[in-house]
Order: structure tokens, then C-alpha cells, then sequence
């Protein structure tokens, strides 16, 4: 199985630290973000990693190369302007192939174990498979609802989505925060033109109605490492 990691974006929030580098390049504990999903991925034996850039992207590209220091074959998507989440997996859809690839969102810190996603191939009619993770504090209106709400507080929870969350909420189902790491089928941007600009949630949200995309939570280690304030918090001793 192939993975793609997004690392095109510009980092507006973490400025100043991004006006020089990369944000995929920021260290969290002394390493880059991006190498943490790196060395997680050829440690559970992935070997072909698409990374989208644009930012400073000649700058990461020359931190990574092709990938053989970590055992991987990088691939590079590349992007004249950022092309959000949505619009850059389907520019590099070419280079992932016909099958189910694995998604990371490079500006997240994590121990999930990715193991976890390879070992469960989309069900039958499934465009997609989410890792949800409980709500931090600057998302605690989350973002999907489980379409069942029994189980919640399991440690093991999987089930189907339902979407839009305000409605799922008014039906009294708890929320979740989508983690940035997904089991997607490339069918699911089917409807959508390369070179265009837009965020994953405008093909999510089709795939929701017809009950086509399941997901799993995690409770484990998880940051999305947006401000300096989270990036502190995470250096901390």
C-alpha cells in the first residue's frame, strides 16, 4: 500500500517559525514532524510515500531527498500554490495509483499505530476510513459523529459516519475530531477536477449521505501542531 503525507501548506499560524522553514519541518523533541510519519510508515513496512509541497517546498525536498535514508521511495507532488487538502491528493492522485492509499496530515504528532490502518482494508463499498481522535480544547465542537452512538466510551470504537455534525448533535451523538490519518479509495474523488483548490470535506460530505465512509477512535497520543503554543506544550520536559 502506498501513503501520502500533505505538507504543502503555508503555516500561517505558526509564523514567525514558518516564514524560513517548512512546517513539516518543524521540530517537535528534536525531530522534524515529517519524520516521525516517516519512520512510522517504512516501520510497518510501507515503501512508496507521496508527499504534496509548495511552500518552501524546495526546502523540504532537499531535507528528504528520495527517501532512502528512512527505507522509503519518495515521490513529490508538486504545487505552484497549495491546493488545500482535498485539491492536493487529487493532483497527486497519478502518482498513488488505482488502489486504497494511506493519508497523514504532516502537521500532526501522534503515536497512533499505523499498523492498525493496514491491517483493515476499506469494507465493501467504503470510499474512505477515518482515524477520530477525542476533541482538544481549540476543537471542542468536533468534527463527525458516529451514526451509532452505543460504545462511545470503549476503548476500542468503530462504526459508520453521519454529517453534517450539527445535525448528528442534535440527535444527541457525541463528536469527535477528524485526526488527519485516513484508509482512502481514489474513487472517492471521482467528481473532482485536478488543479483546483479544496478542502477534503467537500468529497466527505457526499460519501456521508450514502454511508460510504467509516471510521475508528483513537484515545492515544495526538497534537495537531498548529500554534507555537501547542508546539511549546509538546517540547515541554
Amino acid at each position: 500500500m502506498k501513503a501520502m503525507i500533505l505538507a504543502a501548506g503555508y503555516g500561517k499560524r505558526l509564523r514567525p517559525l514558518t516564514e524560513h522553514t517548512p512546517k513539516p519541518l518543524i521540530e517537535v523533541r528534536g525531530k522534524p514532524l515529517i519524520v516521525y510519519h516517516l519512520e512510522a510508515l517504512a516501520a510497518v513496512g510501507v515503501q512508496d510515500v507521496v508527499i504534496n509541497s509548495a511552500w518552501l517546498g524546495e526546502k523540504l525536498e532537499a531535507y528528504l531527498g528520495d527517501g532512502g535514508r528512512y527505507g522509503l521511495c519518495i515521490a513529490w507532488s508538486r504545487e505552484v500554490e497549495p491546493l488545500e487538502t482535498g485539491g492536493g491528493i487529487c493532483q497527486a492522485l497519478p502518482l498513488l495509483g488505482p488502489e486504497p492509499f494511506l493519508l497523514i496530515n504532516g502537521d500532526v504528532w501522534t503515536d497512533y499505530p499505523l499498523g492498525r490502518l493496514l491491517a483493515k482494508p476499506l469494507e465493501e463499498n467504503r470510499l474512505a476510513h477515518l482515524v477520530l481522535v477525542p476533541n482538544p480544547e481549540h476543537n471542542v465542537a468536533g468534527d463527525y459523529c458516529f451514526t451509532n452512538s452505543a460504545g462511545v466510551d470503549k476503548e476500542e470504537v468503530s462504526g459508520t459516519l453521519a454529517g453534517p455534525v450539527a445535525e448528528a448533535q442534535l440527535a444527541g451523538r457525541q463528536s469527535y475530531t477528524f485526526s488527519g490519518m485516513s484508509l482512502l479509495a481514489p474513487q472517492l474523488f471521482a467528481g473532482s477536477t485536478r488543479g483546483q483548490a479544496f478542502p477534503l470535506r467537500d468529497v466527505f460530505a457526499p460519501a456521508f449521505g450514502a454511508g460510504r465512509i467509516s471510521a475508528e477512535l483513537y484515545r492515544g497520543a495526538w497534537c495537531d501542531v498548529g500554534t507555537p503554543a501547542r508546539l511549546a506544550a509538546l517540547n515541554r520536559p
